[in-house]
């Protein structure tokens, strides 16, 4: 069994992608050698509960901007079990991770919380977390309602675990106010990189002298390089293997580096002082990449009335990075009917509709998801569902973690300048392949 330590790769940050250290060695390590029903997955026993069963349950998830509408989500479960109480354990994601690990480790996981796919595996093969196939039998959760690419996501060993909540993806948010201010037309929906490259620059340029930038590189693999590197026909991973090396993905890095060394954007150490969501939100840039769960922190601010989405502009193909959230079931909950009740309610199209009206996130169940795509009035959000037919999952292994570290490490350098992206790029690929080959 793998004693690797993971990383979280999106914030969601939802997403977001991007993530704090985390790890899971302690708990690893202690599943390979202790033996006994922890080595074993979670068990799959299920039976709807009746409806007053009566319990209290906890539900862990990181982002307080869903919070409102998972909480009509759980109001409404309550009219059908109202014995159930749940209570909702907001964690930060750059602290959520740690706290798990420390949870799975004391066998004091939330009765039910968010999962990633950088990080599912782990948990599901040291037995932290219950399949769904005993609801899946009983025909109270159907993946055929999910997208296939989401449920095979949160399936190991084919064994059903999680069941999707929602899914992302990436496009270039817009504050028209500042291209106003700057004299530079807004793109159009066909934009190329060259175009996106010129117009970040122009603004920079006719901006700066306020601090503000056109746009802005960082370190979110999942709104930032990943989905270039997939725009120029290279991989992050594919087959066991780095693609890092490849001629495409060098391409797709050097759009970064050159966005910073153009102006275009903040410096690495700016974006390490403040990340490209907080200068887009402070109204000090002009367009981010970010995802479609960025609409929640829009909500009831002054900047909503001046914001557009594009797409991402296009390199050699257009593409954008898929990902999703799962709830799961801890293994070790003590209330694991009342889990599973939660569970299945919130894969329901009733409770997935009311998340999409919400406005937060794009909910996972196929035909919810145009209230999602209308809560933001002249704004198009129905260009992330469009996305959809032109995404790539989001690239994770066995212990995603590991080369994830590895990026945070050796990247920063590439964008920057202090080293040429084709040698950052190649020796990331080397050790990274060193990673994959031990998992």
């Amino acid at each position: 069994m793998s004693t690797s330590t993971l990383t979280p790769t999106r914030p969601t940050r939802r997403t977001t992608l991007a993530g704090a250290a985390a790890g899971l060695g302690v708990l690893v390590t202690a599943a390979a050698c202790g033996g006994g029903s922890e080595d074993a997955p979670g068990s799959a026993e299920y039976s709807a509960p009746a409806a007053d069963l009566s319990a209290k349950i906890t539900y862990g998830l990181w982002d307080q901007n869903q919070v409102a509408g998972l909480q009509q989500n759980i109001d409404a479960f309550n009219q059908k079990f109202p014995n159930i109480d749940v209570a909702v354990n907001v964690t930060p994601f750059s602290e959520y991770w740690t706290k798990l690990q420390t949870q799975a480790t004391s066998g004091t996981l939330p009765d039910l919380f968010w999962m990633n796919g950088p990080n599912f595996q782990l948990y599901a093969t040291n037995g932290k977390i219950a399949p769904i196939t005993g609801a899946v039998s009983a025909g109270d959760i159907d993946p055929a309602n999910y997208p296939k690419a989401l449920t095979d996501l949160y399936s190991l060993d084919d064994v059903r675990y999680g069941v999707p909540k929602d899914f992302d993806t990436i496009g270039v948010w817009v504050n028209t106010a500042l291209f106003q201010q700057a004299g530079v037309p807004l793109p159009t929906a066909e934009w190329t990189w060259d175009e996106f490259q010129d117009t970040a620059v122009r603004i920079s340029q006719a901006l700066g002298a306020q601090g503000i930038f056109g746009a802005a590189g960082g370190m979110d693999g999942q709104t930032t390089y990943y989905n270039t590197i997939f725009e120029a026909g290279g991989e992050v991973v594919a087959d066991g293997k780095s693609g890092y090396a490849s001629t495409e993905s060098v391409q797709g890095l050097t759009f970064w580096a050159d966005l910073i060394a153009g102006g275009g954007s903040p410096t690495m150490q700016q974006l390490t002082d403040t990340t490209a969501d907080q200068w887009f939100t402070s109204g000090k840039l002009a367009m981010y990449w970010g995802g479609s769960w960025f609409r929640s922190a829009l909500t009831d601010t002054a900047l909503a009335a001046s914001v557009q989405v594009l797409p991402l502009p296009k390199g050699a193909q257009q593409v954008t990075v898929i990902h999703g959230v799962a709830n799961v079931v801890a293994a070790s909950s003590k209330n694991q009917q009342a889990a599973q009740a939660l569970q299945v309610f919130l894969a329901s199209q009733e409770a997935q509709r009311q998340l999409g009206a919400a406005g937060a996130v794009i909910p996972a169940f196929t035909g919810t998801q145009d209230a999602f795509a209308g809560s933001m009035p002249g704004t198009d959000l129905q260009l992330f569902l469009d996305a959809v037919d032109h995404s790539k999952p989001l690239p994770v292994s066995a212990n995603t973690s590991a080369w994830n570290a590895l990026e945070t490490e050796l990247l920063p350098d590439a964008f920057s300048g202090a080293k040429p992206v084709g040698e950052v790029a190649s020796d990331l690929a080397t050790q990274m392949d060193q990673v994959l080959a031990g998992e």
